[in-house]
């Protein structure tokens, strides 16, 4: 089973950019897929973004054309551009890995999350 260390969440005013890191504790090339979900108090855990090994991606309708994500196999790591930050994105963010089943339905391997504050 994968370890999954999120990272690069904080406070940020809204219109502003944060750049999440999901560092794995493995070689991510034969891990098949990998998200970031999002939990706001009170709320469900959200799939945000997903990529497969192949590089094909999927977004949730509230982020498309704000939030990329992308995979670095050299650093076994999965980043989460965030652009254009709105105060509804303020909620801890998870990283999510396994196949693609997995990460789509959230029963992957599940980092500890990363705060993310979007806030004037």
């Amino acid at each position: 089973q994968v370890q999954l260390v999120e990272s690069g969440g904080g406070l940020v005013q809204p219109g502003g950019s944060l750049r999440l890191s999901c560092a794995a504790s493995k070689n991510i090339f034969s891990i098949i897929a990998m998200g970031w979900y999002r939990q706001a108090p009170g709320k469900e855990r959200d799939l945000v973004a997903a990529i497969t090994s192949g590089g094909s991606t999927n977004y949730a309708d509230s982020v498309k054309g704000r939030f990329t994500i992308s995979r670095d196999n050299a650093k076994n790591t999965v980043y989460l551009q965030m652009n254009s930050l709105k105060p509804e994105d303020t909620a801890v963010y998870f990283c999510n890995a396994g196949s693609t089943l997995q990460v789509v339905s959230g029963r992957g391997s599940w980092g500890q999350g990363t705060q993310v504050t979007v806030s004037s």
